[in-house]
């Protein structure tokens, strides 16, 4: 299996969605939200598997100090196989040299996070105002 990373943005919705549905992602009620949302991010780095969306991760940032991670997610059908941290190290190319990166983690997420780097933010408790349902 060849995976590519790519950082093209005109990616089908119905790919997203079944990426979004696979992992029970509840922004994938909302299609419309979430496609606009992927597309008009400041990066958008998808992994293909031939034709087969395996991964996307977005990010949101000022562009010169502070980028935050909003979605990582791999297809269940490609976990364990690095295709997440291929996704991370192409964001760190981009924003590697940034002040801050954040991000939200929760699950099995924090685990991945903390071997790739990332650590508790000192004293910081994570807070938000939500509307989805799988957390």
């Amino acid at each position: 299996m060849e995976i590519t990373i790519s950082d093209r943005r005109d990616i089908e919705l119905s790919d997203i969605l079944e990426l979004y549905k696979a992992n029970k992602w509840s922004s994938a009620e909302k299609p419309n939200e979430l496609y606009n949302a992927l597309t008009n991010s400041h990066s958008l780095i998808s992994a293909w598997n031939s034709d087969k969306l395996a991964g996307i991760g977005n990010a949101i940032s000022d562009g010169h100090l502070v980028v935050y991670y909003p979605h990582l997610l791999v297809h269940p059908d490609y976990q364990g196989q690095g295709i997440g941290q291929m996704i991370v190290t192409k964001m760190q190319e981009i924003y590697g040299d940034f002040h801050m990166q954040m991000l939200t983690a929760d699950g099995k997420a924090i685990d991945f996070y903390k071997k790739i780097g990332f650590k508790r933010a000192g004293a910081t408790e994570p807070m938000w105002i939500y509307h989805g349902h799988e957390h």
